[in-house]
C-alpha cells in the first residue's frame, strides 16, 4: 500500500526524483531477496520461519533477539498501512480515523482466518489485477484525457510554471522535472536501507519463498520486483506531479506538510481530476493495496508466535490441531493489536511518512547479520549478534544527536523527522551493525554445518507398505483422508479403488519432484542466477541510471519528459502483463486439471444419480 500512497508525497515534494527513489530503492531489496530465497530452499527447505533457522544455528537467545526484530518489523510495517490507509479513507470519505485504524485490521483478519495463505495469495493476484487496471486508468486520464492536464506537454509546462512560483530547494533550477535533488537523493538513501530493513526481516517475505516451488522461487522474486517498481514510480510520476501541476486549480485541495507526510497528494488529485469517480476509484485502489499487504503481515505475524513463540517455548508437542487453533487466534489477536498501535501512533502525531524513514534506524542493524545467517557458514554467532544490539544503540544515539545538533536541541516528533536526521540514523544502524559482523566473521570464522538447518521439520518419509493404521469405510471416495501417508483406506467400490492409486502415483510423483527439485546442483545453479541478476538489476537501478542524471544537473526538456513518461508507462504495462496475464499462463496445466476433474466429479454425481451402484443399494438395504 506504500507503494501506491507515500511515494505521491516524494512526487509532490521533490518531482520526478522522488518516485524513481522510491521505487528502485524498494525494488532492489526484493531483487537482492532472491538470492536468500535461493540459499533458504537450499539450507532449510521445510523451515517454517527464518527464525527457526535462526535458533537452530545460534541459539536461544539469538532467536529472541531476533525474534524483537522480527516483530517490530511487523508492527512498523502494519503500522505505516494502518496510518496511510485511515488517512486517506479519512479525507475521501469522513470516517472516523480511529474507527478507521480498527476496521482495516479486523475486516482482513476475517477472511485471513477463514482462507489463510491460500485466501491471501489469491487476494494478492486479484487484487494487484484490479489495481493495474485503476493505475492504468489514472495514467491515460492524467496524461490523454483530462481537460485539465491531458498531455505530457501541458503537464511539463504546468511544472514549469509551479517551479517558478514555487522553487523546490535543492533542486536544479528549482525545477521539478530533474533528477538532481538532493531532498530527492537523501529519501534515496534513507528509503534504501530502511526498506532493506524490513523485508530481510519480514517473516512475509520469507513466507512466501517457504512456500514457493524451488524451481519457480527466485524467478518469481525476480520478476516480481521489476514488476513492483513501476506502480510506485509511474503512479507517482502520475498523480504525484499532477498534485503540483493542479495546485491553485479550484477543485485541488490546498494541501498542508501534514497532509504530504499522511500521503494524500494523490487523493487530493484524483478528486481534482475526476471528481466523485477518482475519489472513488483511489479509495478501492487503497482498500485493494490495504488489504492485501495486511493479510501477509497478519498471516506473517501469526505464523511466528505460533511457531516461534508457542510450539518452541510454551507446548513443544503441540498438535497440527492445536497449532491451527493457535494460529487463528494469533491473527485476530494481532489485528486488534495492530488496531491499538495504529491509533496511539495517530494519537501521538507520528505519521506514516515519519515511520517509513524511521524504520531503517530501529531495524537497519539487523541485516547484514541475518543475511550472513542463511547464506555464510562463516558468520561469527557472537559478533553478528553483538552487530545487531550495538547497531541498534549506535543508530538511536546518532539519530537523537543529530536531531539536537540540527535544532538547538529540541527534540521532538517534528525535529526528529527531518531528512538528515533520519538520514543518520539510517546509515548508522546499517553500516556498524554489518561491519560489526562481517569483520568478526572474517577474523574469527564459524564452521558452521548446514545438515542441522536443513533437518529443521523434515519429513519422515513412511511408504504406504509400511502402514499399519486401517480405516474401512462404505462410501464415496470423498471421505479419503487427506494425509494419505500416515493412514491406508480399504474401501469397496471401482471408484474408491481408483482414487487411492491416483493418490498414491500423486504421492510417489510429489516425492520425486520434490528430491529433483531439491537437488544441490540445481539450488546452486539458482543460486548463482539470482546473484548475478540481482546484483546486475541493482547497479542498474541505483548507480547507472540515476547517478549519471543526479552529477549532471540536467533538467528535463519537454522531450525529455515525454520519454520519461512513456519509460513509465511501458514498464508498467509490462508488469501487469507479468502479474496479471503470465501466472495463468504458467498454470495452465494445473488449471486444466482442475477443469478436468470438475467435468469428472460433475460427471460421476450424474452418473449415480441416474444408474445407482446396485452394491451399494444391497448394503444399504442390508
Amino acid at each position: 500500500m506504500t507503494a501506491t500512497i507515500l511515494p505521491q508525497g516524494a512526487g509532490y515534494g521533490v518531482g520526478i526524483s522522488g518516485p524513481w527513489w522510491y521505487g528502485a530503492g524498494a525494488t532492489v531489496q526484493i531483487l537482492l531477496f532472491a538470492m536468500l530465497a535461493a540459499k533458504l530452499k537450499m539450507n532449510a527447505p521445510y523451515a517454517h520461519t527464518w527464525l527457526e533457522i535462526v535458533g537452530v544455528r545460534w541459539g536461544h537467545a539469538a532467536h529472541l533477539i531476533f525474534m524483537f526484530f522480527g516483530l517490530a518489523t511487523n508492527i512498523t510495517v502494519s503500522s505505516m498501512l494502518i496510518l496511510g490507509g485511515s488517512a486517506t479513507v479519512t479525507d475521501l470519505t469522513g470516517m472516523s480515523t480511529v474507527a478507521a485504524c480498527f476496521l482495516i485490521p479486523l475486516g482482513v483478519a476475517i477472511y485471513v482466518v477463514v482462507g489463510g495463505m491460500r485466501s491471501t495469495l489469491l487476494c494478492d493476484y486479484t487484487h494487484t489485477s484490479v489495481l493495474f487496471a485503476i493505475i492504468l486508468t489514472f495514467i491515460f486520464t492524467v496524461y490523454s484525457l483530462s481537460p485539465k492536464i491531458g498531455s505530457v506537454d501541458k503537464m511539463y509546462e504546468l511544472l514549469q510554471k509551479a517551479a517558478i512560483e514555487a522553487p523546490v530547494s535543492g533542486n536544479a533550477q528549482g525545477s521539478y522535472t530533474t533528477m538532481r535533488s538532493t531532498n530527492g537523493l537523501v529519501f534515496g538513501i534513507i528509503n534504501i536501507v530502511g526498506n532493506f530493513a524490513t523485508v530481510f526481516q519480514d517473516q512475509a517475505y520469507w513466507q512466501r519463498a517457504i512456500a514457493s516451488r524451488p524451481a519457480s522461487t527466485v524467478r518469481a522474486y525476480l520478476l516480481g520486483g521489476l514488476a513492483w517498481f513501476s506502480i510506485p514510480f509511474t503512479f507517482a510520476t502520475t498523480l504525484g506531479l499532477a498534485a503540483v501541476a493542479l495546485r491553485g486549480d479550484p477543485d485541488m485541495k490546498v494541501l498542508t506538510p501534514a497532509d504530504v507526510s499522511a500521503g494524500l497528494p494523490a487523493a487530493a488529485a484524483a478528486a481534482a481530476l475526476l471528481g466523485k469517480a477518482g475519489a472513488a476509484a483511489l479509495l478501492v485502489l487503497l482498500f485493494l493495496a490495504v488489504t492485501s499487504a495486511s493479510s501477509a503481515e497478519l498471516i506473517a505475524v501469526s505464523t511466528i508466535l505460533t511457531y516461534d513463540v508457542y510450539k518452541a517455548y510454551i507446548n513443544p508437542r503441540a498438535t497440527d490441531a492445536q497449532i491451527l487453533r493457535v494460529s487463528h487466534a494469533m491473527v485476530a489477536f494481532y489485528a486488534l493489536v495492530s488496531g491499538i498501535a495504529g491509533v496511539i501512533f495517530f494519537y501521538i502525531g507520528i505519521s506514516m511518512g515519519w515511520l517509513y524513514t524511521f524504520m531503517g534506524v530501529i531495524l537497519g542493524s539487523g541485516v547484514a547479520p541475518i543475511a550472513l545467517c542463511i547464506t555464510w557458514r562463516k558468520a561469527n554467532r557472537l559478533g553478528c549478534l553483538l552487530g545487531t544490539v550495538i547497531g541498534f544503540v549506535a543508530g538511536i544515539i546518532a539519530w537523537l544527536v543529530t536531531t539536537a545538533k540540527l535544532n538547538d536541541g529540541v527534540i521532538n516528533v517534528q525535529t526528529s523527522g527531518g531528512d538528515f536526521e533520519m538520514l543518520a540514523g539510517n546509515v548508522t544502524s546499517i553500516v556498524v551493525g554489518g561491519l560489526f559482523a562481517v569483520v568478526t566473521s572474517w577474523v574469527w570464522p564459524d564452521n558452521f554445518d548446514w545438515e542441522s538447518t536443513r533437518a529443521i521439520n523434515k519429513p519422515v518419509n513412511i511408504h504406504t507398505s509400511s502402514l499399519t493404521q486401517t480405516d474401512t469405510r462404505v462410501g464415496s471416495p470423498e471421505h479419503i483422508p487427506l494425509d494419505v501417508k500416515r493412514t491406508t483406506v480399504t474401501w469397496t467400490g471401482e471408484d474408491a479403488q481408483e482414487s487411492v492409486r491416483n493418490h498414491t502415483r500423486i504421492q510417489a510423483f510429489t516425492q520425486q519432484e520434490e528430491l529433483r527439485e531439491l537437488n544441490p546442483v540445481t539450488l546452486q545453479a539458482a543460486f548463482k542466477f539470482a546473484s548475478w541478476s540481482s546484483l546486475t538489476l541493482f547497479v542498474l537501478l541505483i548507480i547507472l541510471i540515476p547517478l549519471p542524471l543526479f552529477f549532471s544537473g540536467l533538467v528535463f526538456s519537454p522531450s525529455g519528459m515525454l520519454a520519461w513518461v512513456i519509460m513509465g508507462v511501458a514498464w508498467t504495462i509490462c508488469s501487469a502483463v507479468i502479474v496479471v496475464i503470465y501466472p495463468v499462463y504458467e498454470s495452465r496445466d494445473a488449471m486444466a486439471q482442475i477443469c478436468r476433474g470438475v467435468v469428472h466429479d460433475v460427471y460421476r454425481v450424474f452418473k449415480r444419480a441416474r444408474w445407482p451402484d446396485p452394491r451399494r443399494a444391497t448394503r444399504v438395504s442390508a
